[in-house]
């Protein structure tokens, strides 16, 4: 089981998904200051007694925060009076943005082979093999057509 992400032209597995529970309410927070941590935002949100999970997007790499991450609430009642509360509020050295998230949680059953097959042939890897430039707007229709003829669809456009 696995969620399909795909940006950019690029595919890929994300299992980090997988720890969200699709049926919770969840806000993107932005402009996180470096130092914040899970604790830290979780912290900030605690006053909200649905609050289920905080998590801050961090860089696999170098370990360093990417400047935003996510919480998320079992009612819908604390999700809202959390994003007119706390947006603008300052956690760590900067205000926060707050938005609603938007990754659909669809965790799907994929097999490795059409995971892989749907990884090889997508737009930007065709499109690297190939030497073209970075048309994008081409790239996605060469998306579209591929995913029809290999019977992959995107996550969370209501076909499976």
């Amino acid at each position: 089981m696995t969620v399909v992400r795909e940006s950019g032209g690029q595919v890929w597995d994300d299992q980090t998904l997988l720890e969200w529970d699709p049926a919770h309410f969840r806000l993107f927070v932005g402009d996180l200051a470096g130092e914040v941590t899970d604790e830290t935002l979780f912290k900030a949100f605690s006053r909200y007694p649905t609050l289920v999970k905080a998590r801050v997007v961090r860089d696999k790499k170098t370990g360093k925060s990417r400047g935003y991450g996510f919480v998320s609430f079992s009612t819908p009642d604390d999700f809202l009076k959390s994003w007119k509360e706390m947006n603008g509020k300052y956690i760590g050295s900067h205000p926060i943005k707050l938005r609603k998230a938007t990754t659909e949680l669809k965790p799907k059953v994929v097999t490795h082979k059409s995971l892989e097959m749907k990884k090889r042939f997508s737009p930007y890897e065709v499109a690297k093999a190939e030497g073209e430039g970075r048309n994008w707007k081409e790239l996605k229709k060469k998306e579209r057509k591929h995913n029809r003829l290999i019977g992959l669809h995107r996550v969370g456009n209501g076909n499976s």
